[in-house]
């Protein structure tokens, strides 16, 4: 068996701002805000929670799908663009929050939205070369989005962990490709608190661009057909891109729907792609194949072909689902979540 998901983990905050209500504060109209975005509400961290503390709770319950003991955990890799220090790492913090030994390899990883990718690929390749037993692999973000600005309806909160090894896989990552170009679509200088955009830039050449390139080609390099995968899981900026670009590639729109959670939490950046494949896990066969497809600004992808086992099914009821969680919410005011973001500033 090939090294793969030994057991995986989500968290995301139970506080929700609908997108009418920004809408609402800012005069614009609701209803071309959810036709254009496709976003119903987003999730928002509490006043209390940021990027770690997700990350730690989604580990939690990696580890306990999982059924290890953390001791045996040899990598921390956490891809996130919004981590709490700007120079201090955040791995260490959740390494030791796990109870995991001091002797392993900690790390933090930044791509935009594509680091929790990043990091579970990273981990694969020291799992597979017989480096570390198992690894933990996370993607977990507060994201930020500047008032009255179209990132403000979407920019969410969450995360996804993975356990990642050789024993007791519950979905096997058969393979993988990566697309990366210098495409400068979104960005945030040294300093500045919230990200600026390239609008419509976003969509081409940036986000089509290399989701397209990097799923086609993984099916190439595999020798796949689109018919044989029965989910795919895209990053999700927002409810169309996703299934605009499963339209391009020809999949059928079913296909991507199980996946899609951003009508309902918004977009988790780094924990986006590893929130939907949770989702899709939750949910799959023994034998279904996956392919799931991040995409970070700046700009790349990273595509995985992932085939469940008939472990999962001896492993799971252990730990919330994904719907257990985008269930769980209390609605906000928008003055509420000014409070929530810390988006008031004082001298």
């Amino acid at each position: 068996m090939k090294s793969g998901i030994v057991g995986y983990g989500v968290y995301i905050p139970r506080f929700r701002i609908r997108a009418e209500e920004i809408a609402r504060v800012w005069g614009k109209n609701p209803e071309a805000i959810k036709n254009g975005l496709g976003i119903r509400e987003k999730s928002v961290p509490d006043v209390d929670e940021d990027s770690v503390t997700i990350a730690v709770e989604a580990a939690r319950n990696a580890i306990k799908f999982a059924g290890i003991d953390p001791s045996k955990i040899g990598v921390v890799f956490i891809g996130s663009e919004s981590p709490p220090y700007a120079v201090k790492p955040s791995a260490t913090i959740i390494a030791e929050a796990i109870g995991a030994t001091p002797d392993l390899m900690a790390a933090d990883f930044e791509f935009a939205c594509k680091a929790g990718t990043q990091a579970m690929l990273a981990v694969l390749g020291l799992v597979e070369s017989g480096m570390v037993e198992y690894g933990l692999a996370i993607g977990s973000d507060t994201s930020q989005g500047r008032p009255g600005d179209a990132l403000e309806y979407t920019a969410a909160a969450g995360g996804a962990a993975y356990i990642i090894g050789k024993e007791g896989v519950i979905a096997e990552i058969i393979d993988y490709y990566s697309f990366a170009t210098d495409t400068p679509d979104f960005w945030r200088r040294e300093g500045k608190e919230y990200p600026r955009h390239g609008a419509r830039f976003t969509g081409e050449p940036a986000y089509f661009k290399h989701i397209i390139s990097a799923t086609r080609r993984l099916l190439e390099k595999t020798g796949i057909g689109l018919e044989d995968v029965d989910y795919f899981v895209f990053h999700q900026p927002n409810a169309k891109f996703p299934l605009r670009a499963a339209k391009k590639l020809g999949i059928p729109k079913e296909k991507v729907l199980p996946g899609l959670l951003n009508p309902v939490i918004g977009n988790t950046y780094s924990g986006a792609t590893p929130l939907g494949l949770a989702a899709v896990l939750d949910i799959a066969e023994p034998g279904n194949l996956i392919v799931a497809t991040s995409f970070g600004s700046g700009a790349g992808s990273d595509s995985m072909l992932i085939k469940v086992t008939d472990e999962i099914e001896r492993k799971r009821g252990n730990t919330p689902k994904v719907v257990d969680y985008i269930n769980r919410k209390k609605y906000l005011t928008y003055g509420e979540y000014v409070k929530h973001r810390k988006k008031l500033k004082f001298d």
